[in-house]
């Protein structure tokens, strides 16, 4: 510790390199960085509702994007993602990180999701919505798949292909046809329910994926699948347990459904 008296007269004295000790105090169990939608309303707030457990943190970044979802904006997004990524915890390092938009995943790919993450956080774990609802359905033993988005035609049936590319089966498929974030994180928990009740209704399918970050349904997971006997998940659903699963945390989690009571798929 140095003490500098300049002497100058004014009663002022500078004392610099002061002692200090250190601890981990955030993130002790898990550091979840995510890359969010400047126009989402839900991720967060979901998330945190999840991940509510001490030492595990979530640290965001918003990444400029255009609120009406189409494969053009969707796909505008690419050279964005990295340099946003980099915002989160500059110099310092994340367990896992993720990118927070289930449509540009799959135009885009899990596995370049993967590449322009890694190129900001070599080290961390990576994950996006689809990558997580792939892991979901693995760990959950389900392949017959209903569906349910809020997009547009066009992104629906990139959506479709690409489930079913990956070993899948989409036996019905559902949309609110809407194309605005804003209005879809708006959609109430009613109408969700509504539509599930009509996708399931005739249909021989194991589990229901509700696809987008903005759709808020995981506060009633638990209730759905209890009513309806079959596994429910939907895009922050899946992601938030899948990056607590790739950080190693192996924890079951009551009230939010069987996937959160499942572990990883080895």
């Amino acid at each position: 510790m140095d003490t500098i008296d300049p002497q100058s007269g004014d009663g002022f004295t500078l004392i610099e390199n002061i002692p200090f000790t250190t601890r981990s105090m955030i993130g002790t169990r898990a550091r979840i960085g995510m890359v969010v939608l400047a126009s989402d309303y839900t991720i967060e707030h979901e998330f945190r509702a999840m991940m509510d457990m001490p030492g595990v943190d979530m640290f965001e970044a918003r990444i400029r994007n255009d609120p009406q979802v189409t494969p053009e904006t969707l796909s505008a997004m690419e050279p964005l993602i990295t340099s946003t990524a980099e915002l989160i915890l500059p110099g310092d390092t994340v367990d896992v990180l993720a990118f927070g938009c289930t449509s540009a995943s799959m135009i885009l790919g899990i596995d370049r999701i993967d590449t322009l993450l890694r190129a900001a956080k070599p080290d961390a774990k990576t994950s996006n919505p689809i990558a997580a609802a792939f892991a979901a359905f693995d760990a959950l033993g389900v392949k017959r798949i209903g569906v349910l988005t809020p997009y547009r035609r066009d992104v629906n049936e990139i959506v479709r292909n690409y489930i079913t590319s990956h070993g899948y089966e989409v036996p019905v498929f559902g949309s609110f046809n809407e194309e605005m974030d804003p209005v879809v994180a708006a959609i109430d928990e009613e109408s969700l329910i509504g539509a599930v009740d009509t996708i399931r209704d005739g249909h021989d399918i194991d589990a229901i994926f509700v696809s987008c970050t903005s759709v808020r349904l995981a506060n009633a997971v638990a209730n759905i699948e209890a009513r309806t006997g079959l596994p429910v998940t939907s895009s922050n659903h899946a992601l938030a347990w899948h990056c607590l699963r790739l950080a190693g945390i192996d924890d079951t989690i009551p009230g939010h459904g069987r996937l959160f009571e499942t572990s990883l798929h080895a």
